[in-house]
């Protein structure tokens, strides 16, 4: 598959799933500003990971107009497991270079599973994507967006009752859709 191919379907998910559903109170704004950057990956190490990551760090850095970037993993890290080892790699990658406070790691993936949930609790659609991905966000700028946000500390719940709410076959078929 083409990387433009894949971002046209990772801004599908973002905006079908993230944002009609409301999981992120600033992604509208990101994705109609057009302030989000797409880096595909494909055949790529877990030594390669890093050297991405440190590649979207400096681009971020380096472009102050930028919120956000998705490093997307078109072929790699389906495996839900050894994608988490390549999440705390990247997380302990950051703090080492003294990221910490400046850019926050989120992470999404098509098996993705919160600890202790079944493996069908639609509350998983909370982070599961079409593809494996780290999202890269600029801390200052979360800071700002919730800053006008009523109850921040809510919005983990509130996805998690909504995607419930909705079901599993609502949530499998919205994100399938992105396709």
């Amino acid at each position: 598959m083409l990387d433009h191919d894949i971002i046209k379907q990772t801004e599908s998910w973002i905006k079908q799933v993230v944002i009609d559903c409301n999981f992120c109170p600033f992604a509208a704004k990101a994705l109609l500003k057009k302030t989000i950057h797409y880096s595909v990956q494909n055949q790529i190490t877990d030594k390669d990971c890093l050297l991405i990551l440190e590649q979207e760090v400096n681009y971020l850095n380096t472009n102050d107009h930028l919120e956000t970037t998705f490093i997307i993993f078109g072929t790699d890290f389906k495996d839900f497991d050894s994608y988490l080892i390549l999440v705390n790699k990247a997380e302990r990658w950051l703090s080492k270079n003294n990221y910490d406070g400046i850019y926050q790691l989120a992470s999404f993936h098509p098996d993705y599973c919160f600890e202790g949930a079944d493996d069908l609790d639609p509350a998983n659609y909370t982070n599961r994507s079409i593809y494996p991905m780290l999202h890269l966000l600029r801390e200052e700028s979360i800071t700002k967006v919730l800053a006008f946000y009523k109850n921040p500390e809510s919005i983990p719940h509130n996805n998690i009752a909504f995607a419930q709410n909705k079901g599993l076959q609502y949530m499998q078929a919205l994100r399938l859709a992105c396709f």
